[in-house]
């Protein structure tokens, strides 16, 4: 037996090492943005520190607990000369971690006030592959929207810098998300790229859904009466938001022939169950011809 226990526990405890040299390194809070229902925004500078899109981090908050490591989501671009995540407040550590940063006070909190950060990572995901498509779908369902924020800001920063030599030609983009109140910083996100690509007269560059799954029909029918405004009127933005679940055998098919011949990639940062759905769809409409469509799917589960 110990021949089978020896491996795997050096490299697990090479692992360790390597974290705890990792937490040694200094991390600057650079700034703390307080988002709507107690979502904060963390951005951070760490020498060395590079990063692609979608990446994941360890955070360690000592004044919160001296031993937890919470992994979250990069939500920058790799352009961005910082890097930050987006924490929502729904239990006792990242409770702490909202009053450590002063966020429970009304006064302005001075930079060395703020607590010290432990960072180990990046670490790779699927999201990373984006840019080896000339077309994507990207699905994400309630927090996992939050690797395509960095994907979505990394693409725009290609765009303005040189859109000839960027192979991604066209971005789907579909949030599911069970209620409004997550909506709220990833909105203003997109209501900037939106405004920006009609700029640049462009607007087709990204086409986004958004689905509100968790309300019932009265709910829906009181935001309906608004439909015929021109921006939504629960995210601001020109693209209404629809409610219940999409229907991805008529989005694939849809998308599918709009883009014959093509390699399209499919990412997923959600639960299982949608991970299953959409590999289902994406081999069924795969064609057998190689020079036909095919859907390549990626997923990132929670």
């Amino acid at each position: 037996t110990w021949k089978w226990v020896v491996g795997p526990m050096f490299l697990y405890l090479c692992e360790r090492l390597v974290r705890f040299w990792r937490s040694q390194q200094k991390v600057v809070i650079t700034k703390v943005v307080i988002h709507p229902f107690k979502t904060i925004e963390l951005q951070m500078m760490k020498k060395g520190f590079k990063m692609e899109v979608g990446q994941y981090i360890f955070v360690k908050c000592p004044a919160v607990s001296k031993l937890e490591w919470h992994p979250f989501t990069l939500t920058s671009a790799p352009e961005e000369d910082y890097f930050s995540i987006h924490v929502r407040i729904v239990g006792d550590w990242t409770e702490g971690l909202f009053n450590a940063c002063g966020c429970d006070k009304q006064e302005f909190q001075e930079a060395w006030k703020l607590p010290k950060i432990a960072v180990d990572g990046p670490f790779g995901t699927a999201s990373e592959d984006v840019f080896s498509y000339e077309t994507v779908m990207l699905v994400g369902a309630g927090i996992g929207v939050t690797p395509f924020a960095s994907v979505l800001k990394s693409v725009w920063y290609k765009y303005c810098h040189d859109a000839t030599n960027l192979k991604l030609k066209k971005i789907y983009f579909y949030w599911l998300c069970r209620d409004t109140h997550a909506f709220e910083w990833f909105a203003d996100l997109l209501q900037s790229l939106e405004a920006q690509m009609q700029e640049r007269n462009n607007a087709e560059f990204l086409s986004y859904n958004i689905y509100l799954t968790g309300w019932d029909e009265t709910q829906a029918t009181h935001f309906a009466v608004h439909h015929e405004e021109e921006k939504d009127v629960i995210t601001g933005l020109k693209q209404k938001t629809l409610y219940g679940r999409p229907n991805w055998e008529n989005e694939f098919k849809t998308i599918a022939g709009k883009h014959p011949g093509s390699r399209i990639g499919v990412f997923l940062c959600g639960p299982e169950g949608l991970a299953d759905t959409l590999n289902k769809q994406s081999i069924s409409n795969s064609e057998s011809d190689p020079r036909g469509v095919h859907f390549i799917f990626n997923k990132e589960n929670f």
